[in-house]
Order: C-alpha cells, then sequence, then structure tokens
C-alpha cells in the first residue's frame, strides 16, 4: 500500500481538517460541526497526510534563519524527498518499524527530516532537548530500549558513558559515530509505504518530572498527528500562512507549534536562531518573513514589550501565549500597539491543545479560555468525583477524547491513576465563570489551606511578579502555629536589587496591595528556585523542605517582622 492508494485517510482527515480552518472565527458553529476523521485500519500521518500534501508542491514548507542572516528554505517536496531517502538509508542501518529512536537536534533542517523518516518507518520518536546531561540521556537510553540516538556531533561526548547497543548517528561526525550525512548521497528514495494502524505508537516524550520522576509519555499514530487538529484551531492557522513559534525542540511544545498544527493547515513553519534572545532581531525578520502568526512564552513577550512595537507588527493576524497567562498588562500594550489580543491556551505533553481562547472570541484576562472543539473537558471536584464549577480540569473518557495519549508506558500503575473513573485526570485546578471559560488554579498538589481558606499557589505567584524585583516566584505552605500554614514565597530576584530586609518589606507590601486578606503573602525567602530540565519550578521540593525545617530558615522575611519599620512609615 503507498500513500496513494490510501484515499479514504487523506480524504477524511483533510475535511475535518477544512472545517477547523472554516470555523476558525466562530467556535459556535466550530464545536458543532468538527467531528474526529476515521483514518480507517491503516494510517501513518507522514505519508498518508504530509507527502500528500508535498509531492509537487514548490511552496515554503520550512524555512530557518541564522543570527549571522543566512537562511535556508526547503519546498514541501524537499522536505518529503529528503526524508524518503533518510528513511531508506536508516533502515539500511537496521531501524524498523517499532523501533524507538532517541533524537536530539536543535533547530536545523535535520531535525524535520528525520522526524518524518522515523514516522514513515513506523519506527517511534523520542525527542529530547540538548540541555539534558550524560546522566538523563542514559536513563532516557535505557528505558526507551533505544534502537538509535541522533544527535549533533557536538554532543557525542555526552553519550561516551552512556551503555547499550544502540546506533550512533552524528550530524556533522563524530569518532565512533555513523555519519549522518552518508544519508543524503543515499541512492533510494523512493517513497515509503504505510505500515502502521491509528493505534500503534508514533512518539514519546518526557514529562518535566516537576514533582516525580519523569513519566514517559506514549502518543500514538492517531492522537499527536490528528489530534493536533485541537492545537490548529487554537492557534488560527490557514493554509499559506507563515508560523513563528518561538520554542526550543525536545519539548512538546516544539512538535505541537513548530511541526504538526502548521504542516496541517499547509503552512510555511518560520526558525529564527539567536543565542540570546534580542527583540528588535525578532521584530526585524518577523517583517521581513512576512510571519502572520506567532506563539511565544511569556519571558519573550514581556521582553517584546519593554522595545518600541509601534508600527512593527508586519503580517501578524495572531499572536498566541504559551506556558502560563500574561498579565493584562503585556495583553493591553500589545494591543494598543499592534490592535491584536495575544491568546491563551492549555494543554499537556499528554494531549494536544484542550482549552483555548479562539479567534474571534472575547478574551478574558487570567483565563484559559474555552474547552476546544472535540475535546471533551470536565471540572470534578476532587472531594466529590462529581462536575463542579470549580474542580480538576479531566477528559471524560465516554466521550473519547482522540487527541489523549495512550498511556505511560510499561507504567500500568500511573496509567490506571491517570484515567481513573471514567475520566482522564490533568492534576490541574481551574474554574469556569458563567461565559464558560476556565481559568487556571492551581496543581491539585500545590492548592493549600491557610486560616481555612483555600489558597492557589498560582494567584500569588502571579501577583508577585508584577514587583519589578521579582523575576519569578514559588509559593508554598509554610507551618504555622495560628494558622496551620501560611503562604510564603521563595523570591529569584530581579538583577539590580538586593537580597535584604528592605526588598522583602517592598514586596510583601505589594503582595498586600494586590491581594485579598486572605491570600496575603505572609514570608519571603530569596533564593535560586529548584527546577526541572525544562524550566519548571519543583514546588515539591520546596514543599517538602518546609515541611522538614525545625527551625526559621536564616534568610527568611516575616511580614509581622516590619511592624516597627511599617509604622513609621505611615
Amino acid at each position: 500500500m503507498t500513500a496513494t492508494d490510501n484515499p479514504q485517510a487523506y480524504d477524511a482527515l483533510r475535511a475535518a481538517r477544512d472545517v477547523i480552518v472554516a470555523t476558525r472565527t466562530d467556535y459556535g458553529r466550530a464545536s458543532v460541526e468538527f467531528a474526529w476523521p476515521d483514518v480507517g485500519e491503516r494510517f501513518t500521518w507522514a505519508i498518508d497526510w504530509f507527502d500528500r500534501i508535498a509531492r509537487g508542491n514548490d511552496r515554503t514548507a520550512l524555512w530557518i534563519v541564522e543570527e549571522d542572516g543566512s537562511e535556508q528554505r526547503f519546498t514541501f517536496d524537499e522536505i518529503a524527498t529528503r526524508s524518503d531517502r533518510l528513511a531508506r538509508w536508516l533502515q539500511e542501518q537496521g531501524v524498523d518499524a517499532g523501533d524507538a529512536v532517541l533524537l536530539m537536534l536543535d533547530n536545523q533542517v535535520e531535525l524535520w527530516e528525520s522526524m518524518l523518516a522515523i514516522m514513515k518507518l513506523g519506527a517511534v520518536v523520542v525527542p529530547a532537548t540538548t540541555a539534558l546531561g550524560s546522566a538523563d540521556l542514559g536513563e532516557r537510553v535505557e528505558r526507551i530500549a533505544a534502537r538509535a540516538v541522533i544527535a549533533n556531533g557536538s554532543d557525542a561526548a555526552k553519550f561516551a558513558g552512556v551503555e547499550g547497543d544502540f546506533l550512533r548517528i552524528a550530524v556533522g561526525g563524530a569518532e565512533g559515530w555513523t555519519d549522518y550525512a552518508a544519508s543524503r548521497s543515499h541512492a533510494n528514495a523512493d517513497p515509503l509505504q504505510v505500515r502502521t494502524a491509528p493505534t500503534d505508537p508514533l512518539l514519546m516524550y518526557f514529562t518535566s518530572g516537576t514533582t516525580s520522576s519523569p513519566k514517559l509519555v506514549q502518543h500514538t499514530q492517531y492522537s499527536y498527528p490528528v489530534g493536533h487538529l485541537s492545537t490548529l484551531y487554537f492557534l488560527g492557522l490557514m493554509p499559506g500562512d507563515v508560523h513563528l513559534n518561538v520554542s526550543s525542540p525536545g519539548w512538546a511544545k516544539h512538535a505541537w507549534s513548530s511541526f504538526f498544527a502548521p504542516w496541517l493547515a499547509e503552512a510555511t513553519i518560520f526558525v529564527y536562531n539567536y543565542a540570546r534572545f534580542d527583540a528588535e532581531a525578532l521584530l526585524t525578520q518577523i517583517e521581513r518573513a512576512g510571519v502572520t502568526t506567532l506563539c511565544a512564552p511569556p519571558t519573550a513577550w514581556r521582553m517584546l514589550v519593554q522595545h518600541p512595537l509601534a508600527g512593527r507588527g508586519g503580517s501578524l493576524r495572531e499572536l498566541v501565549g504559551a506556558g502560563e497567562p500574561l498579565n493584562p498588562e503585556v495583553i493591553t500594550h500589545v494591543q494598543r500597539e499592534w490592535g491584536l489580543t495575544i491568546r491563551d491556551g492549555y494543554g499537556q505533553t499528554e494531549t494536544t491543545a484542550q482549552i483555548g481562547n479562539t479567534p474571534g472570541s472575547e478574551v478574558h484576562f487570567g483565563s484559559m479560555g474555552r474547552p476546544l472543539p472535540g475535546v471533551p473537558v470536565v471540572l470534578i471536584d476532587p472531594a466529590t468525583g462529581e462536575a463542579a464549577d470549580e474542580g480538576e480540569v479531566c477528559l471524560d473518557l465516554s466521550q473519547d477524547p482522540r487527541n489523549l495519549m495512550a498511556g505511560y508506558r510499561a507504567d500500568p500503575e500511573r496509567t490506571a491513576a491517570a484515567m481513573a473513573d471514567g475520566y482522564y485526570h490533568t492534576g490541574d485546578i481551574a474554574s469556569r465563570d458563567a461565559d464558560g471559560y476556565l481559568t487556571y488554579v492551581g496543581r491539585t498538589d500545590d492548592v493549600f489551606k491557610s486560616s481555612g481558606y483555600k489558597i492557589s499557589p498560582f494567584e500569588l505567584e502571579s501577583a508577585l511578579i508584577e514587583h519589578p524585583a521579582v523575576a519569578e516566584a514559588a509559593v508554598v505552605p509554610a507551618p504555622d502555629e495560628t494558622r496551620l500554614t501560611v503562604p510564603k514565597a521563595y523570591i529569584a530576584l530581579a538583577a539590580g536589587w538586593e537580597a535584604n530586609a528592605e526588598t522583602a518589606l517592598a514586596i510583601l507590601e505589594h503582595a498586600k496591595g494586590a491581594l485579598a486578606p486572605y491570600l496575603r503573602v505572609r514570608r519571603v525567602e530569596f533564593a535560586e528556585l529548584p527546577k526541572t530540565i525544562s524550566g519548571k519550578i519543583r514546588r515539591a521540593e520546596l514543599r517538602a523542605r518546609e515541611a522538614a525545617a525545625t527551625e526559621r530558615a536564616a534568610g527568611e522575611h516575616r511580614y509581622e517582622d516590619f511592624a516597627e519599620l511599617r509604622s513609621t512609615r505611615r
């Protein structure tokens, strides 16, 4: 069977995609008209979708620009042929259907062609960030039973102590490794045949492990490639768009917005590589390339708004934030300068986009938006197990959420816990307003009580980071004789601020003015925040530190310490 022998999959997927595009500014219509496509019993997205849109297509699929101004452009047809040739070469090296391939590359053409080639073989892609060290890589290679590793030669040394009988393939060459360049001259670039079913494994991701050891999420040939129709709707992409996603390879967000969603839309993926974020340089590239849709994390948006934006919007039509809600000041500033609204959304490594503020819809500041078409989101009260207006964000399994992982690989206990009682449990708490918009409250493990009130660390942290002294904040419960627990903030200071009592009081007073009395942050400690390899704060480690403490930390500042100083200021 070749790609052209399986029209059902392509036709069904295109029809569903076209509904998403046609209704992109009409949430009500999309929610009614969209249905997950039936792709049949045999399906390989890289062949049944990508190859079908790519053959003979001379439009730009991938456009990579370097900091020095050099650039590469590849058409859809070129990417299809390059991935075919690479797949045939990998097959000769011993990579076959079902084999796991660890892929650790930067934003370079080899990343995209490797993703497609591995998929076309029916093998399993396991993306990894180049920030990983030898110990983490050793654990990953072992846990996935890697058949091959594809990495840049400059990272080969990280694998020196990694044991295992796996192929070592280096882009740029490395001693003892097979040179990736050999694939370029491989004689066979014939199209490949469909070898997989929709339920076969396609991709595995390690989670960031904020509360425990990383879980290994397994997605199928359907759940990620087709599931990202929800992401496509959230991003608001259209055929012919030029899409820029500010993201590093190795994490799910990169696959979301720099691979599946743009190519489902038949859009161009635009990449600007830089060593250090430069707002002026990024804006210049956005204008020059005619970028129409931009997705960036809050840090990038906060840096962009410190730069003059007037008249610099170019061809931009859609703006999206990622990772956490932006403060209203940033959104309002961009609206004033560009006339466009930055939209937030929500999803996980275990899923595609679940919730979003969608194009053409009213944006509620601080809200994640509404459930996306085809995604059966419900809020379940953890205490009662019943649907509620505030509770854990869950997916109703009886409604067959097609954008959900198959489970955690080789971990039936964690999989069963995540899928308990007929729901997929995200572990995140949200509230719903009268218009159906959902607002993030916090992780189920992070929410705590103080003086009988439920405290969302996320709400307190959002208020804290509005103070100029605060670069990052993590709020956890600290034991207290009177209130049982009180909110304590671990603060990473912004440049130019000193970790002293004066700064602590300024932050505490700011929090007092920004938050309701029962939410007041009462303790501050300046510290480097513990993080996962992906940069997420490990609040579990901070909670454990507070729970185990037998005496007050030497660098801790308490609100009651400043009674005399506060009185003199009045």
